[in-house]
């Protein structure tokens, strides 16, 4: 009795058939044999719709390919879930002889879409393999230009990737269109600009119909994208084009010069302002010029540049009424801040929307030689407040700048005790904010008054105290002329609050001072009568019922 055969041709919906798993194995006979069967299906596909015939152009092996295509049940052109046919492995892995051995079929389609929008030429521009790229043109029935579902053709993914072969083989074919554009505006010259392949857009610009203004989704161009990349080489190219425009505005305002500026490619600035026709005063959505860009990320040169050409406003403001001047200052750059007051145009007192000068920017980052450079000038007024109330000096005492502070305060016409709109002087936010080396400075001046209380009635030794500043505490206690233990508007007092706090050893300095007199807050608590209240913190492992006895 014959011995039944086993199926070699099972519904493998979730896996590859026993042909598939030779084919992967690279094991030829067994391929052979089991090809040989006539129960054999050597069409079924796995569960991601993949053949045996894609397999073996995937993995390279030719003459299985071979074995395969000789007979009649085997499809050259099924796909996957994917919507791939053999084609595409066979380029995305480099597998020649496949491709060459599919390609003389006539029942092999050269433009199958994958679910991408995909051809079989367009994977071959993006990979690069220039020899794969050319069997498919080859072809007489080959369609060059079909694009992706964003739009994307096969001249403009091999211009983005650099691939300077590809790019010349369809740049010779005549429907291939240098212009093209994806579903973002993007041109196969403004992706190669992007990427810096300088010798993709040699040849770009070579072809007759290249547009180099050609703007994109957010009306970038080809030289906006290289200037904001730095790419020197792409920029000088485009810049030697007769019909280019050196000065083209995005949606969002931005020249090539602002843009290559706020990168700081200060090669780029410079090629672009050796050139009359690139205008130097556009501003972009935010109302800011190529001098507030350069002014702000401290590039001297092409500051110098800039001042050099007279149209160009050194007290542009932007939407903020920054000008490049207060740029400059709150970012300290000296050489700039030099270059500018200079300038005998220049407003060294222009103030923003919000009422800060120069001279305020400089004194709240501690700018210590740029605001030396301002109090030099007479047309700097030093006691200028923004629209909170706040004064330079304010500005200084609040982020602990000791020595802005002082060349301040050299100034025999500053009000050192000048408030805020909450009524807080410089000592008070010095107070606040624990910063003793100001604390004291201001304190060695005679007309400094340390019991000025803010709107609510807190003094700085009463905030000082509350924050838990103890070297503050110190330095107003050794005053003979400070109000130890007052109250505030709510009635509270110096002592009671720092209690509250926890701040024991402030309480322990306060009840020691010697015009510390015992009261009662208006809630009615006592603020220290050493019976009843334990100053020192309890031992560790001790209970909350310890202390209280």
């Amino acid at each position: 009795m014959a011995q039944e055969l086993p199926d070699v041709s099972p519904d493998r919906r979730n896996g590859p058939t026993p042909l598939s798993w030779a084919i992967m194995g690279g094991h030829e006979e067994v391929v052979k044999m089991i090809l040989e069967r006539d129960d054999i299906d050597a069409n079924i596909a796995d569960g991601h719709g993949q053949t045996p015939l894609f397999v073996a152009a995937w993995k390279g092996h030719e003459e299985v390919v071979k074995m395969l295509l000789r007979r009649n049940d085997v499809y050259p052109d099924t796909r996957t879930e994917f919507g791939e046919t053999p084609l595409f492995p066979a380029i995305c892995e480099g597998r020649e002889g496949v491709l060459k051995i599919l390609l003389q079929r006539t029942d092999v389609n050269p433009n199958t879409v994958n679910d991408y929008g995909q051809t079989p030429l367009f994977r071959a521009a993006w990979e690069g393999p220039e020899e794969a790229v050319k069997m498919l043109l080859e072809r007489a029935d080959i369609k060059a230009s079909t694009v992706d579902r964003h739009s994307q053709s096969p001249l403009l993914v091999a211009a983005s990737r650099g691939h300077e072969g590809v790019v010349k083989m369809l740049l010779k074919r005549e429907d291939v269109k240098a212009n093209t554009i994806n579903a973002w505006g993007q041109s196969p010259l403004s992706e190669a600009s992007l990427k810096g392949h300088e010798g993709v857009v040699k040849m770009l610009l070579e072809t007759q119909d290249v547009n180099p203004n050609t703007p994109d989704s957010i009306g970038q161009t080809s030289l906006s994208i290289a200037a904001g990349k730095g790419h020197e080489g792409v920029v000088r190219m485009l810049l030697n084009r007769a019909d280019i425009n050196a000065s083209p505005i995005s949606k969002w305002g931005q020249s090539p010069l602002s843009l290559a500026l706020w990168n700081g490619h200060e090669g780029v600035a410079k090629m672009l302002l050796e050139r009359e026709d690139v205008n130097p005063n556009i501003a972009d959505a935010l109302g800011q010029t190529p001098l507030f860009i350069a002014a702000e990320k401290g590039l001297v040169r092409v500051v110098q540049m800039l001042l050099g050409r007279a149209e160009v406003n050194p007290n542009a403001a932007d939407n903020n009424g920054k000008t490049p001047l207060s740029q400059a200052t709150w970012e300290g750059h000296e050489e700039v801040v030099k270059m500018l007051l200079e300038r005998e145009d220049i407003d060294a007192s222009a103030m923003d929307k919000c009422g800060q000068t120069p001279l305020s920017e400089a004194a709240c980052r501690g700018h210590e030689r740029v605001v030396k450079m301002l109090l030099e000038r007479v047309d700097v007024n030093f006691n200028t407040v923004d629209e909170n109330g706040q004064s330079p000096l304010s500005m200084a005492a609040w982020g602990g700048h000791e020595g802005v502070v002082k060349m301040l305060l050299e100034r025999v016409d500053i009000e050192p005790n000048i408030t805020n709109k909450k009524g807080l002087t410089p000592l008070f936010i010095a107070a606040y904010e624990g910063h003793e080396g100001v604390v004291k400075i201001l304190l060695d001046r005679n007309d400094v008054n340390p019991n000025l209380a803010d709107s609510i009635g807190q003094r700085p030794l009463f905030i000082a105290a509350q924050n838990g500043h103890e070297g503050v505490v110190k330095i107003f206690l050794e005053r003979a002329d400070v109000n130890v233990d007052m109250n505030n508007r709510e009635g509270r007092r110096t002592l009671s609050l720092a209690l509250d706090r926890g701040h024991h050893a402030i309480v322990e300095l306060l009840s020691e001072h010697r015009n510390f007199i015992p009261t009662s807050d208006g809630n009615g608590i006592t603020t220290l009568s050493p019976p009843q209240i334990q100053i020192s913190a309890p031992p560790k492992g001790s209970s909350g019922s310890d202390v209280q006895n």
